[in-house]
């Protein structure tokens, strides 16, 4: 800038004696200036684009109390976002309901399920209807998200009681089946009318995701603390099971993954979720909650890239954000477009 007031103070002390060159002067003067001007610009634009970076990571898995605390009983559980972008977890204000939460965090009451039945997993399918683990009663549910007609998707007595549920791509459902008591579970297939056993003889199974590609089933076995995964084909059968990782203290509840394959696990008694790469088992991240009993997690948020965590001694939901959107809300965007 020193330059251009000396070329300017130049063309001042010269006059008008010589017209052409005062022009061409001129004309330098302009393009020093401009020149100046825009690197002047391009460096708050480089300094404002770096700073909203560093802000955007100090974010990043800060988690913060997303519902009021008290709102859902002790078994909150759940929890699935719709195409809409309506986050919908169970037991709201008393056992046996299901509640829905906006985008601010205010809930209400969504529908109240049959008489004897409990959720506990929910899930969507392609058509955008809600499938709800009822391990009560033994049934996967289905709700009409228009008319909010539930009925019984399938329902088996030989199960111990549907835990959580993991959805693929052509629909076809899994279902984890804890036997608390004896530490022990399955896994089951689930399509219309019908369970099918997959595996049984397993430890307590809890927390069941599909991955991105739907070429592999994650189960976690909460008491055990392992997490096993399988190869998966387009028809639903699993084999190959292999240990992805296994944890040396406290228990594990829900599980999802994102959209890079990722596995997010609630560590249930920690108060953690761990962010887990499928490709090594190793723990990339560990974000700290305020409450203790985390039973599951889901994303949505306008880039599906905020996460909601069911707190059970809190009887709330938390948040927090990350990089990459979830599985399931990628899922809902591609057949959106």
């Amino acid at each position: 800038m020193k330059s251009v007031y000396r070329i300017t103070m130049a063309i001042k002390n010269m006059g008008v004696c010589n017209p052409f060159r005062n022009f061409r002067l001129m004309t330098v003067c302009l393009v020093l200036l401009s020149t100046a001007c825009k690197q002047k610009s391009n460096g708050q634009s480089v300094s404002e684009a770096q700073e909203n970076s560093t802000k955007e990571e100090s974010t990043l898995y800060q988690s913060s109390v997303f519902t009021e605390p008290s709102g859902f009983t002790g078994g909150i559980e759940g929890p699935a976002v719709d195409a809409n972008g309506i986050l919908y977890v169970v037991n709201f204000e008393k056992q046996g309901t299901i509640g829905q939460v906006d985008a601010v965090g205010n809930a209400s009451l969504f529908v109240t399920l049959p008489e004897g039945s409990i959720g506990n997993g929910i899930r969507f399918n392609s058509a955008g209807d809600m499938f709800i683990a009822d391990y009560t009663m033994h049934n996967v549910l289905k709700v009409d998200m228009d008319t909010k007609e539930i009925s019984v998707y399938a329902h088996n007595d030989e199960l111990n009681q549907p835990n959580d549920i993991a959805i693929m791509d052509n629909d076809i459902i899994f279902a984890s089946d804890p036997d608390w008591a004896n530490s022990k579970g399955q896994i089951w297939r689930v399509e219309e009318g019908t369970f099918t056993l997959l595996e049984g003889d397993m430890g307590t199974t809890n927390g069941i995701e599909v991955s991105p590609d739907n070429k592999t089933l994650y189960v976690n076995e909460s008491v055990q603390r392992n997490i096993w995964a399988y190869d998966l084909s387009p028809e639903g059968e699993i084999s190959n099971k292999r240990l992805l990782t296994k944890f040396e203290d406290f228990g594990m509840d829900g599980m999802r993954t994102d959209a890079d394959g990722n596995l997010y696990v609630t560590r249930h008694g920690k108060g953690t979720v761990a962010k887990i790469s499928t490709t090594t088992g190793e723990i990339l991240e560990e974000i700290p909650l305020t409450g203790k009993k985390a039973s599951n997690i889901a994303f949505g948020g306008e880039e599906g890239t905020q996460a909601f965590i069911t707190l059970q001694d809190n009887g709330n939901v938390e948040t927090f954000t990350v990089e990459s959107p979830g599985r399931a809300f990628q899922m809902i965007k591609e057949r959106k477009e």
